[in-house]
């Protein structure tokens, strides 16, 4: 990549893709189904296995650094949950990848030489003390490289004991089989990246390896799965969390608006048999007049009568 493709994927990557007013690139938006979202995650394989042995060439959805960067100034904004798509994606990866690290498995325990149990537990042990000094190795040229020298001469020195364990495992292993056996190469295939290794590879060899940018991808690439599934679970359970919240205030309300409408209706029902008694008092009262009144008229007709009478 040439010094302006850098200078210009540098500026993609800080302001995205507004940075010189291009309508055709502002387009496509970073929510587009048609782009990486393990591109906006920077966990995309295609991306960090890109030059090795297994390089899968280009992906088939969008990766533009611009987008990523549109996406890391909205998600501070809002959770946009993307990372169940990555998740997704490196999951089904992942899983393609162990089903060829047992098929390379089944395939080498149907051509090498059969040997016994007892036999197979110490070659495993010479295997794992391999790949203890591969990695210590290569952790030793990293250390010097960054310029730690006193650390880097700390891990060799260590190195050197696992040698000295190695040696004796490798003499156990040869004790316990024919000569002519012993010198057939026998292949491990590794967990991570299943690729294949020697059981009398040198420390050069497994340093190549275990520190090559193809061990170092899936490392990487598995790290970032279980980190996916990590802040997905974190993010689910708030998302449940704040979901169970809601429906309980939702339930709050609502029985506050029972209650609420069970007041009224007790409000509107007191009012009622309040006027209920008024107009029945009011009822008695008139009739309770009208009694009287009845009564000083019949009384007054009475009187009237009885001096009429005694005139004649």
């Amino acid at each position: 990549m040439s010094a302006q493709a850098q200078m210009r994927a540098l500026l993609d990557q800080l302001m995205g893709t507004a940075r010189d007013g291009d309508e055709n690139r502002q387009r496509v938006k970073f929510i587009d189904d048609r782009v990486c979202k393990s591109h906006l995650l920077d966990c995309c394989p295609h991306d960090i296995l890109a030059g090795t042995r297994m390089d899968l060439g280009e992906c088939t959805k969008i990766h533009d650094l611009a987008l990523r960067a549109d996406y890391e100034i909205a998600s501070k904004e809002k959770d946009l949950f993307f990372e169940l798509d990555a998740m997704d994606h490196l999951e089904t990866f992942i899983a393609e990848c162990d089903r060829r690290t047992e098929l390379a498995k089944k395939r080498l325990a149907e051509t090498q030489e059969e040997i016994s149990a007892e036999v197979a537990v110490k070659a495993e042990k010479v295997h794992e003390l391999n790949e203890e000094i591969g990695k210590l190795l290569a952790k030793a040229e990293q250390l010097g490289a960054e310029g730690n020298v006193e650390e880097s001469q700390r891990i060799l020195m260590e190195m050197e004991r696992v040698k000295a364990r190695k040696r004796e495992a490798e003499d156990e292993y040869r004790n316990s089989m024919p000569a002519s056996s012993f010198q057939q190469q026998k292949l491990r295939v590794c967990e991570v990246c299943s690729a294949y290794l020697g059981l009398h590879d040198n420390d050069r060899r497994l340093a190549d390896h275990f520190g090559g940018k193809l061990h170092l991808g899936f490392i990487l690439i598995r790290e970032k799965l279980e980190q996916m599934r990590k802040t997905v679970a974190t993010k689910q359970e708030k998302r449940n969390q704040d979901r169970l919240r809601r429906r309980e205030e939702r339930d709050r309300e609502e029985r506050g608006g029972k209650r609420s409408r069970s007041k009224e209706k007790k409000r509107r029902r007191s009012r009622s048999s309040s006027r209920d008694k008024r107009r029945s008092r009011s009822r008695d009262r008139h009739r309770h007049h009208r009694s009287r009144s009845g009564s000083r008229n019949k009384s007054h007709h009475g009187s009237s009568r009885d001096r009429e009478r005694s005139r004649k």
